[in-house]
């Protein structure tokens, strides 16, 4: 059977060494020649996207292209989508400019969704430089498991750790397959017509929570999985809420999430 025609695209803001990093990594564990990977400047102010246009990857599967405005990270990803009708992609990866990849798991989670088509989007396990395993498959965002997230480091025991352990699914075996109904924008593998056909990321978020939503809108047409037999590093650069601007975002992104997709508990 033809392995599925894939596609994966980098939004990058700033830290051209470390965008490089990762486009030589997609190519070098991606060899497929029909595959075609979109490398999209947020009109980064470090000179990042002038640098990576005059870049030679040596490979004309890369498309490097430079956006006027920084217009965020959903509309970012969404500036590809008639390159993805154009081309045929079927199977779409959404990469931070911070992953690195190892043994084909491009091609692996595209066989995958070949094989389960009732699959329209999956993430593998992501890892830290270190080798530390990451707390990314998640239960579906609730006002009250949010608020234990951001309170369970300032207060390690109790019940905001407890709810942030349960947020994080380390009440769960992960060590298998298994549906999930938060996957991360980090790394994520969709079927293309589907994340075309529910319109690619909400464009009102700039950033924060816009992950859970699109993850809402593609559990309306198939389910969402883990899957931890594909591995990836992820270097997993969050930024500090001291900052208030990005505090501010992060709390705006909520409220719209809860007002499209209500407060309640999910359903796995």
């Amino acid at each position: 059977m033809d392995a599925p025609r894939m596609s994966a695209c980098i939004v990058a803001y700033c830290d051209y060494e470390e965008v490089c990093a990762a486009v030589r990594s997609v190519l070098t564990h991606t060899p497929a020649a029909d595959f075609r990977l979109f490398v999209v400047d947020n009109a980064s102010p470090d000179g990042c996207g002038a640098r990576l246009a005059a870049e030679d990857f040596g490979d004309a599967r890369v498309t490097v292209r430079c956006l006027p405005e920084n217009v965020g990270f959903g509309k970012g990803h969404n500036s590809v989508l008639p390159d993805l009708a154009a081309m045929g992609s079927e199977v779409h990866f959404i990469l931070n400019p911070d992953i690195l990849l190892q043994d084909g798991v491009l091609a692996g989670m595209a066989a995958w969704m070949r094989d389960h088509p009732q699959a329209v989007m999956a993430t593998p396990q992501l890892f830290f430089p270190d080798g530390r395993r990451q707390d990314l498959p998640r239960r579906k965002p609730t006002p009250w498991l949010l608020l234990a997230r951001q309170l369970a480091e300032r207060f390690p025991r109790g019940v905001f750790a407890k709810a942030n352990d349960h947020y994080l699914m380390r009440d769960e075996d992960l060590s298998q397959a298994r549906r999930i109904e938060f996957c991360t924008g980090s790394f994520a593998a969709v079927r293309t017509a589907v994340f075309a056909a529910a319109g690619g990321f909400d464009p009102e978020y700039f950033m924060y929570v816009e992950d859970a939503d699109l993850t809402q809108k593609m559990l309306r047409h198939g389910e969402v999985w883990l899957l931890p037999q594909f591995k990836a590093v992820h270097a997993w650069h969050r930024a500090p809420m001291r900052d208030a601007g990005r505090f501010k975002m992060q709390l705006v992104s909520m409220g719209r999430y809860f007002k499209k997709w209500g407060a309640g508990k999910g359903r796995l």
